[in-house]
């Protein structure tokens, strides 16, 4: 036997371990095609909307488990697994819909009969979590013992992942395969097979089957499977001394540069984390099951040994980044999302950083660090889609806090995250905020919170005309202790926008939208035009006519310079005549398009020096 069949893990997969596995993609197959029956007739509804949402992510996965699982765990090993990885499949989609109802979030599908699916992100973190779940288990059960060397879990984990892939491969290309005939028999006016294809009856068993032959034809020849592994992290593992001088040089240049660019992207966390995901990708591609350090390139081996030391720097910078957006404007979830992340990157950079001053040989302690870092990764995976840790409820205390505290002003506060992105929770919040007096601005509190539990979708434009006090609370003016005209309240701005709301700020018609507005006499005809911010770039013009107020055009501003943001917030500018005259032909008049752009700020705000006043 050669070493490199020597390393394949041993199976006891038969003709019986094969016709188990195609009858449970039936049954799967059965399964799913009487839940969408129940869905398309109306059985499910908003009232058991969970026990669906709990039976359809049981009946999609723990079926695969299952096919995975034989000829590999033994029969009572794999039973004692299966059942509590259903109860926890469906323990995760009954509470994926119970946190949801109340909250019009466009990311669960709806049945014909109200009942809702689970969320994108729950079958996403599913899978991930189940794939990590079953490999260690599988790797548990060929090795006999409750924590399995690193090795059993480096093939398990690899093989499934082959398998998946070439199953889904397989799948897809089943359904070609059957298009293409159902095309060639209607050339004849024969269409029995495509109206077949249409049928649910038929699609989700003929998808099922599929699948799971697939899964076993990948088992039977696991040679293929290895060989195609070791091509993958041959590959990936080129890639290694590139990433380890791209972002190495990207941490040497920082004292030079400062921090102050990285904080202006607006996406240091994520962009850093990202870079931290790749190193550790590159890594273990080098590393392998780690007894192949002898065959690896120099390269490699000297890209691999610094590429330890730098995930740790990245994941630190990364967390001041967090720390300081988090201290500004409190927890989201995007930002609670990060943070998981960051235990993560954090656990396995120290590890690394470890591993790579003590290990004996070549980074032969990475691998309990990997052990390690995939039971953190599993324990976050179910406590962030639990109540233990659901980010929406953590974010939504968290926004609240920052506006009982002061921290952030009643009219600029975020009354739509609240309801759009805080589940259950943010309407609870929005509506103890409406009955709330002690708040600073109580009454702006109660308007804005009334009118985002009105709102039915996240971008809506509300059409209906917000009352005079509503719009009022949407517009800051400047300078300090200016105000709007009363009958630019009181205007009838869906109706005076039309078909071109689009060209208009978004405050005037949407509820939670806000922007600043200045007074400026820009015609000399000493009545004020309104300007409102449009953007980071330009004001939108509103001027008083016979008709009411409409738009006249835009000013562009660099907005994106303090110096002069803060100027005009002050009323420190002067309206004066254009550089170049206009140019009248036919009784239209036209002006050049200067070539100095405003994109830039002046050379006195790049020096540091103050506005002119």
């Amino acid at each position: 036997m050669s070493e490199t069949e020597s390393r394949v893990p041993r199976s006891d997969v038969n003709r019986a371990t094969a016709g188990a596995r195609v009858l449970i993609g039936l049954l799967q197959g059965l399964a799913l095609y009487l839940i969408y029956q129940a869905a398309e007739n109306g059985i499910w509804n908003a009232g058991n909307s969970g026990l669906f949402a709990a039976l359809l992510l049981v009946a999609a996965i723990a079926p695969g488990l299952a096919i995975s699982g034989l000829g590999h765990i033994p029969g009572r090993s794999l039973l004692r697994w299966l059942l509590p990885a259903a109860l926890v499949l469906a323990l995760l989609g009954f509470y994926d819909i119970w946190r949801s109802l109340g909250a019009p979030d466009w990311r669960y599908g709806v049945t014909p009969g109200g009942a809702r699916y689970p969320s994108p992100e729950l079958w996403v973190h599913a899978l991930a979590g189940f794939f990590i779940a079953h490999s260690m288990v599988t790797a548990a059960a060929l090795d006999g013992r409750r924590i399995a060397s690193y090795r059993s879990y480096f093939e398990s984990s690899w093989k499934l992942l082959i398998q998946v892939a070439f199953a889904a491969a397989f799948t897809g290309l089943s359904w070609l395969v059957l298009v293409l005939g159902a095309a060639l028999f209607h050339l004849i006016t024969l269409d029995f097979l495509r109206d077949m294809l249409d049928e649910p009856w038929f699609a989700i068993p003929v998808t099922t089957f599929a699948f799971a032959y697939a899964l076993h034809i990948t088992d039977v020849r696991p040679a293929i499977v290895h060989g195609v592994r070791s091509l993958v992290l041959v590959l990936l593992s080129w890639i290694l001394p590139v990433a380890v001088l791209l972002i190495g040089g990207f941490l040497l240049a920082l004292p030079f540069t400062g921090l102050e660019p990285l904080w202006a992207t607006k996406a240091a966390t994520a962009l850093l984390l990202a870079a931290s995901a790749v190193l550790a990708v590159l890594i273990n591609a080098a590393f392998q099951d780690g007894s192949v350090s002898s065959e690896v390139a120099l390269p490699i081996r000297f890209g691999a040994k610094i590429a330890v030391l730098l995930i740790l720097p990245l994941a630190l910078i990364a967390a001041y980044a967090l720390s300081l957006r988090v201290g500004q404007y409190g927890w989201t979830v995007d930002r609670l999302v990060a943070a998981f992340c960051l235990v993560v990157a954090l656990g396995c950079g120290a590890g690394y950083f470890w591993a790579a001053l003590r290990s004996p040989q070549w980074l032969s302690r990475i691998a309990p660090v990997n052990i390690f870092t995939a039971f953190m990764l599993l324990f976050l995976l179910l406590a962030i889609f639990s109540p233990a840790l659901d980010p929406a409820r953590i974010s939504v205390n968290s926004q609240v806090a920052h506006l009982r505290a002061g921290n952030i002003t009643a009219a600029a506060f975020d009354y739509d995250y609240l309801r759009f992105s805080g589940q259950r929770f943010g309407q609870d919040a929005l509506r103890d905020l409406q009955s709330d007096n002690t708040l600073a601005d109580a009454a702006t509190v109660r308007l804005k919170a009334a009118a985002a539990l009105a709102k039915q979708t996240e971008w809506n434009a509300q059409p209906a005309k917000m009352s005079r006090e509503l719009l009022a609370t949407n517009i800051r003016v400047w300078p300090n202790g200016a105000a709007l005209p009363a009958d630019f309240l009181a205007q009838d701005w869906p109706a005076a926008m039309k078909d071109e709301s689009w060209q208009y700020p978004e405050c005037l018609r949407d509820s939670g939208k806000t922007c600043d507005a200045y007074l400026i006499d820009l015609d000399a005809d000493g009545t004020q035009e309104v300007a409102l911010q449009l953007g980071s770039g330009s004001l939108g013009v509103l001027k008083r006519g016979p008709q009411g107020w409409h738009r006249i055009g835009n000013l562009l501003l660099p907005f994106n310079c303090p110096g002069t943001r803060e100027a005009l917030r002050a009323g420190r500018f002067a309206v004066v005549p254009p550089v170049l005259r206009e140019l009248e032909i036919a009784g239209t008049r036209y002006r050049m398009d200067l070539d100095d752009k405003v994109e830039e700020c002046g050379e006195t705000e790049k020096a540091g020096a103050p506005p002119p006043s």
